[in-house]
């Protein structure tokens, strides 16, 4: 596995972005796409602002590596500038050859001092075996970023950073709503946040403004559905599942959705049982999944848990895992299997 570097290597490309010292090599990873790219352009602009740029700058795409290109590229003495950047997407270490490792490690460890290399991963995950020792030193002698999801507090104070440049105000509260609606992932959030700013009448972005203009991602519309039947809204839960279905969405998908919440939902019985509320929840959740759940659905899952009982939880969570069964092991209509599983979840709701 790679050596994992979170604010450690943030903090020191933030530094060196400030000071003008730059590492020779920087490794930039992470499921926060936004910031991978608002970092490697901040980096880029640093390194080659100048009439040469486009002479100093050289990018190897996913699958167009040649070891001697990349050397060429990084002994490539720098055109009416002080450096070069040579950026390479999403090599993949692990399907290198024995040449290929030896190749790719002489290159990163003599990099020249006017040169930086950026191993720049987007859809490949960034690995390397710690048995190839040299490879590893070699990429451990650089700086590796991590770029995470970011947490609620960091999210709504962009969020509120880039309403206010539209002339907007917005609050926690709606930040939470929109980072919910959104799925979080900054770049999605840039795009809502212009519409938003273009379409509220008010100084204040609402609520209301979120429901208008932002579509929702698949995990907060089958939200929805199980937010409705855990309050007993089950016409409302079968027309939501019917736009989902109506939409192409991959049935599979919304099972697994629906499913995962129901889990929750027990889960949130079980803390009740031992005296614990929302944070203990949010401590099992994210035990078990490595992820702490979202603000907006931790709260509104424990709200729902406590209008449920034990027993329709455990038997929503069956009810579910038959659903699936029956989706991957037979010729039945999915459709039709989504809607049996709300009927059902309905009917063990009767029974309390």
């Amino acid at each position: 596995m790679a050596k994992k570097q979170t604010a450690d290597g943030l903090t020191q490309l933030k530094a060196q972005l400030k000071s003008g010292d730059f590492a020779r090599l920087y490794v930039f990873y992470g499921e926060e796409r936004y910031l991978l790219e608002h970092y490697l352009g901040l980096l880029r602009k640093k390194l080659l602002d100048g009439p040469a740029e486009d002479f100093n700058y050289h990018r190897f795409p996913q699958g167009a590596v040649d070891l001697q290109a990349l050397t060429d590229a990084v002994e490539a003495v720098p055109m009416m500038a002080e450096r070069t950047l040579v950026q390479v997407d999403d090599y993949d270490l692990s399907k290198l050859s024995e040449a290929g490792r030896e190749g790719l490690t002489s290159i990163l460890s003599d990099i020249p001092d006017y040169c930086t290399v950026v191993l720049f991963y987007d859809t490949v995950p960034y690995k390397v075996d710690g048995r190839y020792k040299k490879l590893k030193a070699a990429l451990d002698a650089g700086v590796a970023v991590e770029f995470v999801r970011q947490s609620q507090r960091e999210l709504s104070a962009w969020i509120r950073k880039h309403a206010m440049a539209g002339g907007k105000d917005i609050s926690d509260a709606v930040c939470e709503y929109l980072t919910f609606r959104t799925g979080g992932a900054m770049t999605t959030l840039e795009s809502e946040l212009q519409k938003l700013t273009a379409y509220a009448q008010g100084r204040e972005i609402t609520r209301a403004d979120v429901d208008a203009v932002v579509i929702p991602v698949l995990d907060a519309q089958v939200f929805e559905i199980t937010d409705a039947i855990s309050a007993g809204h089950f016409d409302q839960a079968l027309t939501t599942l019917r736009q989902l279905l109506t939409m192409q969405q991959e049935p599979i998908l919304i099972l697994a959705a629906i499913g995962s919440q129901m889990r929750r939902l027990l889960c949130a019985r079980t803390c009740l049982g031992a005296g614990k509320g929302e944070e203990g929840l949010g401590d099992l959740l994210k035990a078990a999944s490595g992820r702490a759940p979202h603000p907006y659905v931790l709260r509104k899952t424990m709200a729902a848990a406590r209008q449920l009982s034990d027993g329709y939880c455990r038997r929503a969570v069956r009810a579910c895992m038959e659903a699936d069964w029956q989706l991957k092991s037979s010729a039945a209509d999915p459709g039709r299997t989504l809607e049996l599983l709300l009927l059902t979840l309905r009917e063990e709701g009767r029974r309390g």
